[in-house]
């Protein structure tokens, strides 16, 4: 079974390629699907499957650069991209990625830097599972309310950007795509605390930078979102530059996963037209879960277990994603089969 193994020359490692595939597919379904790019899952993934950990993170980032340009281009003829906003962002965002590097090399020289990573991605993974478990807990809880004739009331979330757009620290920016006045410091404050775990953890930033953007900063969510995409591509571009610079990134693996990514947004951007309801979410919370299980299996030394947890967790999320996909595609060929058999029934009847 050699042949399922590819030899990468930079990190000097034997690597799964089918393991590599369907990491880059998988990134390319959630990504294109939730909205979100998966990077959460490619770094722990690639360490899993036997890269060092220094370079999974900074294979990650390239990786990301890659994938994100396509959809900033995209995004950019909507007009939702606040290109001033961005640029003003990546002051603090390169800033937060070269301390998250350093961070990285320093652990590395060290030799803690797998363990410490590793337990990091835990939390952090612990957090975004949090969250989406107590988004559909709210989703449900308000459709019990919204059913209910007795309540009146709105259910919002949090939002503490006015209260910060009363800090008057010039110099003072007005954002004109984004509709909003603030202080400078306010958005690269935001950027360099996103940076520096993008530069650490190997992920965009974006599973907190797009909310960052949305409670923090009161950007409308269209534009958040394309924003953000410009802010990693950038910051992608550059975390690429400075971990080639530290000879931490396997180009010939970044080449493999945009393959399956190229394939895999295709079809998770049209399954978003048929998914319907919050059970979408909560897999993706239960996907979450298992990337973190998968994790604390590979620091306790069990690599084959974990291993199979998180292929076997992303091969069921984007399996059931395809079937959404399939089965929604058939549903609407069947109405429009339906719909123009109908005149040619009226004028047989007319006849």
């Amino acid at each position: 079974m050699d042949w399922l193994y590819m030899h990468m020359p930079i990190a000097g490692v034997d690597i799964f390629w089918p393991g590599l595939l369907l990491i880059g597919y998988a990134v390319g379904v959630i990504g294109g699907f939730f909205g979100m790019g998966g990077a959460w899952m490619v770094t722990p993934g690639l360490n899993i499957l036997g890269f060092p950990m220094a370079f999974a993170i900074g294979t990650d980032i390239a990786h990301i650069a890659g994938k994100s340009m396509i959809s900033t281009m995209r995004h950019s003829k909507f007009g939702n991209v606040d290109y001033r906003l961005g640029l003003i962002m990546l002051v603090g965002t390169m800033a937060g990625i070269e301390v998250g590097a350093q961070v990285v090399m320093w652990l590395e020289r060290l030799g803690e830097i797998g363990p410490v990573v590793r337990w990091v991605y835990v939390v952090f993974l612990a957090l975004i599972a949090l969250m989406v478990f107590y988004d559909y807990g709210k989703a449900v809880a308000g459709r019990k309310k919204s059913q209910d004739p007795s309540h009146t009331g709105a259910t919002g979330g949090i939002n503490w950007a006015p209260s910060l757009h009363k800090i008057r620290i010039p110099p003072m920016v007005h954002f004109r795509v984004a509709g909003i006045y603030c202080s400078m410091w306010l958005p690269i404050l935001v950027s360099f605390i996103t940076g520096v775990l993008a530069g650490f953890l190997g992920i965009g930033g974006g599973l907190l930078r797009m909310p960052a953007l949305v409670y923090f900063i009161g950007v409308p969510t269209h534009v958040a979102v394309g924003t953000d995409l410009f802010e990693v591509m950038i910051s992608g571009l550059y975390g690429a530059f400075t971990y080639s610079l530290k000879g931490r990134i396997e180009l010939v693996a970044v080449f493999v996963m945009l393959c399956g990514a190229a394939v895999g947004a295709q079809i998770g951007t049209v399954a978003t037209k048929y998914a319907k309801g919050y059970g979408i979410r909560l897999m993706f919370g239960f996907a979450v879960v298992a990337c973190m299980v998968s994790i604390i299996l590979k620091q306790m030394g069990v690599t084959t277990t974990a291993t199979f947890i998180i292929l076997g967790a992303i091969t069921a999320i984007c399996v059931y994603i395809m079937i959404i996909m399939f089965r929604g595609a058939a549903q609407e060929l069947r109405e429009k089969r339906c719909a123009s058999s109908q005149p040619a029934d009226r004028v047989g009847a007319e006849r």
